[in-house]
């Protein structure tokens, strides 16, 4: 499945990822590659909880990415 994540860095150099299609679901890291990393496995949780709650999973999504010069 996929899921759009942002990722920022904060005033201290941590770099905090969230998935705003799953309320809630927040992690951070060092480097954006380990923010990364930690979002995939909050994300793994997340969807592993709604299933155990029985709660519907939100669908992946279809995405592209388009690159505009001006």
């Amino acid at each position: 499945m996929k899921y759009r994540i942002l990722i920022e860095e904060d005033e201290d150099g941590i770099f905090v990822a969230e998935c705003p299609s799953l309320p809630g679901c927040v992690s951070q890291g060092n480097s954006r590659n380990e923010a990364l990393i930690n979002i995939q496995d909050a994300i793994k949780g997340y969807l592993l909880s709604l299933e155990k709650h029985k709660e519907p999973v939100p669908p992946s999504i279809l995405e592209e990415v388009v690159e505009v010069n001006i």
